[in-house]
């Protein structure tokens, strides 16, 4: 009996039986079947492959039209002022990213009220892309510090992603002042802080009134540094502040009491255990 003989080329399936017993018209049922499955599964494999690209191109289309979502808008004081108020909305994806042209020193107060909870703002610094140096759902959309470098800072105001895909509205009202250059790096003369001067203080917080103490402060940054202050026995005391906060003292084993601090108006009461301090704020942030 002569065997069968099955022939197959790339474009297209040829099949010669020249012998037909029903046994080898089983065998070669079953050959056909196997090519055809095999042309199945990679017909399927091919479509899937096309369905995958089609999302990822989706994807990819989707994040550029989602990138288009930003609206740049430049910020420019009117002649003679330093600071401007804007009233804007946004709803849904919408995010508006405000330029502001400052200098590097110059001192920034940025503020935004709104009647959604999930409505914020962050600040990046010129060239620094998307990283923020402030995050306002971090810092309760209130930001206040020196600009560290020349150009255009992006304050991003913008809805969280589930309030976003909510299409939620946000009304906000967005404030900026900008002060001029702060020096923190110059020193009075002859001395090693950035400024001095006397300031109120007594010993014993049972008498009445106040004396003056002399002080000098080494200013670290905006709001932080340290204020040393000589007391009328001659020693002296050192106050820490950061980020226009009291935070200790250069406590002794002498020292028993705790520092306790509070503020009225522009003025920093610091209480020591029996020592009290009168300080103004412009001593601690310049100006």
């Amino acid at each position: 009996m002569k065997p069968l003989e099955v022939y197959f080329d790339k474009n297209s399936l040829l099949l010669e039986v020249l012998r037909k017993p029903i046994i080898y018209l089983l065998l070669n049922l079953l050959m056909v079947l196997n090519y055809f499955t095999g042309r199945f599964i990679a017909f399927t494999s091919l479509l899937m492959n096309c369905i995958l690209g089609g999302l990822l191109f989706c994807s990819l289309f989707g994040m550029k039209l989602h990138a288009q979502e930003i609206e740049n808008r430049e910020i420019e004081f009117a002649r003679g002022n330093n600071s401007q108020t804007i009233e804007a909305k946004i709803v849904g994806e919408k995010i508006i990213d405000y330029l502001l042209n400052v200098k590097k020193g110059q001192y920034l107060n940025i503020s935004m009220a709104t009647d959604n909870r999930a409505n914020y703002f962050n600040i990046m610094e010129p060239n620094e892309g998307n990283r923020a140096i402030f995050n306002g759902s971090i810092g309760e959309n209130m930001f206040e510090g020196i600009a560290e470098a020349s150009g255009d800072y992006t304050i991003r105001v913008y809805l969280m992603r589930s309030a976003a895909r909510r299409l939620e509205r946000a009304n906000f009202r967005l404030e900026l002042v900008v002060s001029e250059e702060v020096n923190l790096d110059a020193l009075v003369d002859n001395t090693e802080y950035n400024a001095t001067g006397i300031l109120p203080c007594k010993m014993d917080k049972e008498k009445a009134g106040f004396n003056n103490c002399d002080f000098g402060i080494k200013r670290e940054n905006y709001g932080t540094g340290i204020l040393t202050i000589r007391k009328p026995d001659g020693r002296s005391r050192s106050i820490f502040f950061e980020d226009g906060k009291a935070i200790g003292y250069d406590k002794s084993e002498a020292d028993i009491g705790e520092l306790d601090s509070s503020k009225s108006g522009d003025l920093y009461l610091i209480q020591i255990g029996e020592e009290q301090y009168q300080i103004p704020e412009a001593v601690i942030f310049g100006g």
